[in-house]
């Protein structure tokens, strides 16, 4: 059995090349862009095109005598553009809305060409003098030593991140390994499960933390809205200036406040031996989202992103699962019955067996217990999956283990 696994490490790169490394990215996602928009521009028949045997001939060429990227790289665009408009086509095939993709992450994909791997540090292809040699940085007490330094791991492909708050490149690099069939059943994960909200308490876990306080997010961008109302009014020089500063400032704030609940989340997956961290998607929870507040997808989106890089770098995962019904469903093992009066609020009580929970609580069980669930329905990966609760763990089959057991 092929056990995949990504590895995520710290770059140590050269000052004299950061700026390099910053116009690959830069020139990566424009290239991506203009080949998502050919893409998106369709065929002569109308059609979005998700080939990439059909798309890179039609901007490679003009792409690369415009950009001067790297040729590897500029493969790798593309399929990087042709994969992100594989998943509009499905979600129009499942009747949902979706528009042009959009690439602003600061990401850039290097395939086994363009990157190579030495013991302790990568060779990446870039603008500049030559290529650059970056040295890996392992953070305390995670497997990435063990995943980019021992043979039995194969690196393959990798993309490399850039963190704009740190100023840090990270590297995700796939790792295969080829497992018989016993040693990867024994493997075993914990998974926690978070429920992101728009009031009250912006994360509430399965193992009950309720982290970050959504209403004084709000609140603050509440008071932001009003200051900035008065000062258009104005329509003076110095009011635009005071505006353009008060937004940088909760801009900042904001940040501040999401990466200090990020970090709580993976504080407490790490504290519970959790390798998997199990969110909601995004596209199934916009109808909690008042008036489709394009703040709130916001945070929602940048909480997700720093809870991502930062669980990561502790050699943890984090997925997405459908969101459908987790609110509504008795998170208890015995039970499970999913009715739309068993939440009021803060408050679940199941109408069948009279169970008692917060309701975030509650769901944020129902979001770890689906994520193992699809995972054992689906046969992939070969590990056993935990629920991390309170006091211990419940695995997929209802089996609980008290937290004193697990050690």
């Amino acid at each position: 059995m092929e056990v995949r696994r990504t590895a995520v490490v710290k770059l140590s790169v050269p000052d004299e090349r950061h700026d390099d490394l910053k116009r690959t990215m830069n020139t990566f996602q424009d290239a991506t862009q203009r080949f998502a928009d050919r893409g998106w521009a369709g065929d002569d028949d109308g059609y979005v095109i998700t080939s990439r045997s059909r798309l890179q001939p039609l901007v490679y060429d003009d792409i690369r005598d415009d950009t001067g990227l790297h040729a590897d790289l500029t493969i790798a665009a593309v399929n990087h553009a042709v994969d992100a408009l594989s998943q509009c086509v499905e979600k129009m095939k499942d009747g949902e809305r979706t528009s042009r993709p959009v690439f602003t992450s600061n990401t850039t994909v290097y395939n086994t060409n363009a990157i190579s791997y030495f013991d302790g540090y990568c060779s990446l292809a870039a603008y500049g003098n030559g290529r650059v040699h970056a040295e890996y940085i392992y953070p305390d007490d995670s497997p990435q030593a063990d995943y980019m330094e021992s043979d039995e791991w194969t690196k393959k492909g990798a993309k490399l991140r850039y963190d704009r708050q740190s100023d840090t490149y990270y590297l995700h690099v796939s790792v295969e390994q080829d497992r018989d069939e016993s040693s990867a059943e024994a493997e075993s994960r914990t998974v926690l499960g978070v429920d992101r909200n728009v009031d009250g308490y912006l994360a509430v876990t399965s193992t009950g933390a309720f982290v970050g306080n959504a209403n004084l997010l709000n609140h603050k961008r509440r008071e932001y809205e009003r200051r900035r109302a008065r000062l258009q009014q104005q329509e003076t020089r110095s009011a635009h200036l005071t505006i353009q500063s008060i937004g940088d400032t909760f801009a900042d704030w904001s940040k501040d406040f999401l990466h200090r609940t990020s970090k709580q989340l993976v504080e407490e997956a790490v504290a519970h031996d959790c390798s998997v961290i199990a969110v909601e998607k995004l596209a199934g929870i916009r109808e909690r989202i008042s008036n489709a507040s394009k703040f709130q997808q916001w945070a929602f989106n940048e909480l997700l992103r720093q809870v991502r890089y930062k669980a990561e770098a502790m050699g943890i995962i984090v997925e997405t699962v459908n969101p459908a019904y987790t609110s509504q469903r008795c998170s208890d093992t015995e039970c499970g019955f999913t009715h739309d009066k068993n939440r009021d609020g803060d408050e679940f009580c199941c109408q069948k067996c009279g169970k008692e929970l917060h309701s975030d609580y509650n769901a944020a069980r129902n979001i770890a217990h689906k994520f193992i669930q699809n995972r054992r329905k689906s046969g992939s990966g070969g590990a056993t999956h935990h629920l991390a609760l309170k006091s211990g763990a419940l695995n997929g089959s209802g089996d609980y283990t008290p937290a004193t057991a697990r050690g």
